[in-house]
């Protein structure tokens, strides 16, 4: 008969310092990788962008950019504040360079007072409200489509860059989601076209989501008609919807970029008569629910498409679109 030994009497072996140390540093690196991925590419890639700026301006000061402190990152602001830098630009570079902090293992306080009270008083000396970039409203639409369809184009071009136009201002569409999108997230039904989106930059958990669009009365700006036409030039049956051509307009395997949407927009923008340094990329997006709005679309239904999370944007469009309409000027008979 065996005696096993008391459970009090077995010896359990501690792990050695080293050990621990190891453990912790792999902790910390899934951690960075879970804070690198629970934003979308490009949003990471934006942010690395603006901490670029702040690198250059610490670099030409003689100040150490990673790690930063907060009186060093206020000087960047009123730098910034003197540059004709939005203030919308300003709050971003600031939670970009938290960002990249964070990101790299390190702690920023960007509540410090210095931070906060020095954006509040750039905020009273320079106003909060600035000119942004124009949205593409429903004129200017078909403007862009009439100048693609007489340009001296291949046919395939023309269809690629027409829809791309077309299906980023119906859905609303940021230019990383209308790139993004594959021949499977499509689904062709008897009202119109139903968009998978897999995820964007407000659905950081992977959800997904479902954009309706619905068939035109017009077939000449009808963006199910024109993907539908697209698909049968390009003979596109799996992969990315939109790629990039090589030299004699041959469809290759390589996805459409986002930056090649924007210079698309500006382009056409250009061929209309409209002036392209007035618009971006976002210009499709904004034009939508500025239009959505004019036409008296609740808010609730423009979110709905957008994507939007907070109604504070969508807000703002509804407040422009119907400036004139509800000017209390128009109660005035001169």
């Amino acid at each position: 008969m065996s005696l096993k030994k008391p459970y009090s009497m077995i010896q359990i072996k501690p792990k050695v310092k080293s050990e621990v140390s190891t453990e912790i540093q792999k902790l910390k690196e899934e951690t960075l990788l879970n804070l690198k991925n629970s934003k979308a590419h490009n949003t990471i890639r934006a942010y690395k962008s603006d901490f670029n700026d702040f690198s250059i301006f610490c670099s030409n000061k003689g100040f150490k950019s990673l790690p930063s402190e907060p009186k060093i990152i206020s000087l960047y602001l009123t730098y910034l504040s003197t540059k004709e830098v939005k203030m919308s630009t300003l709050r971003r570079r600031l939670v970009s360079i938290g960002v990249i902090h964070k990101l790299k293992g390190h702690y920023l306080d960007t509540k410090h007072p210095s931070i906060i009270e020095n954006i509040m008083g750039i905020k009273r000396r320079k106003g909060s409200i600035q000119k942004g970039k124009k949205p593409i409203l429903i004129n200017d639409l078909k403007n862009i489509i009439n100048v693609i369809d007489q340009e001296n184009n291949e046919e395939i071009k023309k269809y690629r860059d027409r829809t791309i136009i077309l299906i980023g201002f119906s859905g609303g569409f940021r230019r990383n989601e209308i790139v993004s999108l594959d021949y499977d997230d499509l689904d062709f039904v008897t009202e119109g076209l139903k968009i998978t989106i897999k995820r964007s930059k407000s659905d950081q958990y992977g959800e997904g989501s479902i954009k309706a669009i619905p068939y035109f009365d017009n077939p000449e700006y009808c963006p199910v008609i024109s993907i539908k036409k697209w698909l049968e030039i390009s003979k596109i049956n799996e992969g990315p919807l939109f790629k990039r051509f090589t030299k004699g307009l041959n469809l290759s395997e390589n996805r459409l970029s986002d930056q090649t949407v924007a210079l698309l927009i500006k382009q056409y923008l250009n061929l209309a008569g409209i002036d392209s340094k007035n618009y971006s990329g976002h210009s499709l997006r904004s034009g939508f629910a500025t239009t959505a709005a004019e036409s008296g679309a609740d808010e609730r239904s423009i979110m709905a498409m957008t994507g939007h999370k907070t109604t504070q944007m969508v807000r703002r469009y509804i407040r422009d679109a119907n400036i004139f309409k509800n000017n209390a000027l128009n109660k005035i008979k001169i």
